[in-house]
């Protein structure tokens, strides 16, 4: 086949097709009919070029032309920056709503072992001496504990926390695959960790500069840990007891959702690396940096409680195959 005559011979439908896929927002029936024919027709032209290997510019024209129209002609008219509008108006919110009981009960248990592990400490002397040397612990409150936020560039320490949250959320998540045991046994060591260190700090005076460095940050980084806690269990928990659903299709459905937490708390999680590389250990009125961390759990929590609970209501679930395919138009 003589490629060039064959070009020739079909130029004018492919610059038609062109034509009429560049303006098909105002086409009219007779016009989208042809759209829908040539379409078809040049794809046939496309496969005939292709497989005489004789011009590979040729077939990236066809190729792109093709692919533009397949757009046009499957309805595929909706963009990606509105796919992601919609997940994070919709679908996130909407997952985190319905599965708000399970966080806020994450929340509550959680608060209350890192309380009872902090008053224990505090309360017995035996105890705070088993957590190190006189020396090792002033050195820790005195120093460590405050560099820890100013010891890095407030970049690389930002990208730092934010990796390491967002990986102990994804485990928190993943975690429920496993009856929810390992969730669990996630929330409760970091749990423990954190009453540690606000009894180590509780029982050396330092209780103040303790709540001023971590409440900035820590106010929305461990909800968003709490939040993966919480779904987490809700997986496990479906394993167990899939309801009226069957097993398999209750964790796909749920484990569907669970993905959307995931990805939206990679965003959340995010904003919190940033409060606690920038604001944390570089604004030093007490009240402003707490302020900052305040009014960025405000927002999260009216995002959840306004957008979540309107999408709910509308029959949003969170599950990612609900999301809306392309489909023919005419």
């Amino acid at each position: 086949m003589d490629i060039d005559v064959f070009a020739q011979a079909h130029a004018q439908e492919w610059d038609r097709l062109d034509r009429l896929v560049r303006g098909r927002r105002h086409l009219e029936g007779e016009e989208i009919d042809e759209l829908v024919e040539l379409y078809q027709r040049v794809s046939t032209h496309l496969s005939v070029v292709r497989s005489s290997g004789q011009d590979p510019a040729l077939v990236g024209r066809l190729s792109a032309l093709v692919a533009r129209a397949r757009s046009a002609v499957t309805g595929a008219h909706t963009s990606a920056w509105r796919d992601l509008a919609g997940f994070f108006t919709r679908v996130f919110p909407a997952v985190l709503y319905r599965m708000r009981w399970w966080w806020i009960g994450v929340t509550a248990g959680m608060l209350l072992l890192a309380s009872a592990t902090a008053a224990w400490i505090v309360g017995d002397p035996q105890v705070l001496h088993s957590l190190g040397t006189p020396e090792s612990m002033s050195r820790y409150v005195e120093h460590d504990f405050g560099n820890y936020y100013v010891e890095n560039p407030s970049g690389s320490f930002a990208a730092q926390v934010w990796t390491n949250n967002a990986w102990i959320a994804a485990q928190a998540i993943v975690g429920g695959a496993f009856f929810g045991l390992y969730t669990l046994w996630v929330l409760v060591s970091n749990a423990v960790a954190i009453g540690q260190v606000a009894g180590l700090m509780l029982a050396h005076g330092r209780g103040p500069e303790f709540f001023g460095l971590i409440l900035p940050h820590g106010l929305l980084e461990l909800t968003a840990v709490f939040v993966a806690g919480g779904v987490g269990l809700k997986l496990g928990w479906t394993i167990i007891s899939p309801g009226d659903r069957t097993r398999l299709r209750a964790l796909g459905e749920e484990g569907r959702a669970a993905v959307a937490v995931v990805l939206g708390l990679v965003v959340v999680l995010f904003l919190s690396g940033l409060i606690e590389g920038f604001v944390t250990g570089y604004v030093h009125t007490t009240w402003l940096r707490i302020g900052i961390g305040a009014v960025a759990e405000i927002l999260f929590l009216a995002y959840v409680f306004t957008l979540g609970r309107r999408a709910h209501r509308e029959g949003e679930t969170g599950d990612l195959k609900d999301a809306p395919q392309a489909v023919p138009v005419a």
